[in-house]
């Protein structure tokens, strides 16, 4: 089986075992390459993203380079192509661990909606372990900063939607470790830090949900200069009202 990757290190891996694919360069070019979604990827954009604004003279040939190596590394159908002036991807039978991302988050979503929160978390969870490390490692500063915001929102989505799965299935006292985790590394996001006084106020710790908000209140007005917004508000009349339903999906 040939799979790429990009959610951790760059490269691919033929049956479990990683390809020596050597530097920044040609890692630049498979991820630019998988990440376009099968669209053609002219000569000019390869070049800003492996040398930024700068591309060398030999910069052409120096693509055709890395696409060649890439193909010795490929089969079950998989393939480089030239079209034009640019270069596709044909994936054929090969695994790509961002599509199994997106498929398995979806197949979450719809499990969600359809009021199965065990199956939803074990899918999101399922998504989540594709990670291992941060999103395109080993390739270009600039591509980082074209992709990887994106890929990473999208992540912090399906986490969110994977505790509210477990909040719904009533693990709430096993994620206020990770809730008080997460909010300190996120902590000017109103919904980890919602979730948290949802998790604390059911494990009958009412005190420290309330100092929670009061706490990110302050911090929003000191940070940005404004009030919590409809999330983290919702979220204390609702431990106000000790009624979740209006803010917990599924």
């Amino acid at each position: 089986m040939l799979e790429f990757r990009v959610l951790g290190p760059v490269g691919l891996w033929s049956d479990g075992v990683e390809a020596p694919l050597g530097g920044c360069k040609q890692r630049t070019t498979l991820a630019a390459l998988l990440l376009s979604d099968g669209a053609v990827v002219s000569d000019s954009d390869l070049g800003r993203v492996l040398w930024e604004r700068r591309p060398p003279a030999t910069y052409q040939a120096q693509i055709y380079t890395y696409a060649s190596r890439l193909r010795g590394h490929f089969r079950a159908g998989a393939t480089i192509t030239r079209r034009g002036r640019g270069y596709r991807i044909e994936r054929g039978d090969a695994r790509f661990d961002l599509d199994e991302f997106h498929r398995l988050a979806d197949e979450g979503q719809a499990l969600q909606r359809s009021g199965r929160p065990g199956d939803a978390a074990a899918r999101f969870r399922a998504a989540l372990d594709l990670w291992s490390g941060p999103t395109l490692t080993g390739v270009t500063d600039t591509l980082v900063d074209n992709e990887r915001s994106r890929i990473e929102m999208a992540r912090m989505e399906v986490l969110e939607s994977r505790i509210d799965a477990d909040l719904h299935l009533g693990r709430h006292q096993h994620l206020i470790i990770e809730l008080t985790q997460l909010v300190g590394a996120h902590p000017l996001r109103e919904t980890f830090r919602a979730k948290l006084m949802i998790a604390l106020h059911r494990s009958d710790r009412q005190a420290e949900a309330f100092k929670t908000f009061h706490a990110g209140c302050a911090l929003l007005r000191k940070q940005l200069g404004v009030d919590p917004g409809p999330t983290l508000r919702s979220a204390h009349q609702a431990i106000l009202a000790d009624d979740f339903a209006p803010i917990l999906p599924g």
